[in-house]
């Protein structure tokens, strides 16, 4: 159970900071910009989590393979940013695989720090989303979790929800956790695909 939460942890680190790159190449930053934004959208839901849990130092800041992984993805996104823009819409395929496996990650962790499964899966969720609303605000992007058009959130809560029902009836949590991964990144990849969205509210005026 430990190297499956530092091997999601990893890997969810290198895709988000990778998503965070890219979109400071697109926004023309320097290398430092590019490293700091990385590494912004790679550690900031994990740090959230950690103090919110009572985990600190946080394991961003205690580990130091885990900004090393931020860094190292920032420089790989600098280097041969021609590559993965070749990806189709790289910035939201690497944020949605971010999502998925830190909102896992999160509810996995919070309950290991024996938190309910409704507050751990509320934790994983601000795992997910932390690090994509920090990336944006820091390019003075309206956050993708408060676009209505996107499902971003809900996805988050489905991935951790899975962790969080698999711990309360005592099912393993590794498979729960790749169960729960797939199914959140399905639902954000159908929802950037397809265009799913949650129900808007109509206007008063509007027949």
């Amino acid at each position: 159970m430990s190297f499956a939460i530092q091997l999601f942890d990893l890997i969810g680190i290198f895709v988000f900071a990778l998503s965070g790159g890219v979109l400071a190449v697109r926004h023309r930053l320097d290398l430092f910009g590019v490293l700091v934004l990385a590494c912004a959208t790679a550690v900031t839901g994990g740090i959230v989590r950690d103090v919110l849990i009572g985990a600190v130092p946080p394991a961003a800041l205690a580990d130091w393979t885990l900004l090393s992984t931020a860094m190292l993805a920032g420089v790989v996104t600098f280097h041969w940013h021609g590559i993965i823009e070749r990806l189709r819409n790289p910035v939201l395929m690497f944020d949605a695989a971010g999502l998925a496996l830190f909102a896992v990650l999160g509810t996995a962790k919070a309950l290991a720090f024996g938190l309910s499964p409704f507050a751990a899966t509320l934790l994983g969720i601000i795992t997910g989303i932390g690090g994509g609303i920090a990336r944006d605000l820091l390019v003075a992007r309206t956050p993708v979790v408060l676009q209505q058009t996107e499902l971003y959130a809900v996805a988050a809560l489905v991935g951790g929800g899975i962790v969080a029902i698999a711990h309360a009836l005592g099912w393993p949590q590794a498979p729960a956790m790749v169960v729960g991964a797939l199914l959140c990144f399905g639902l954000r990849f159908m929802a950037i695909r397809r265009g799913w969205r949650l129900p808007v509210a109509r206007d008063a005026d509007t027949p």
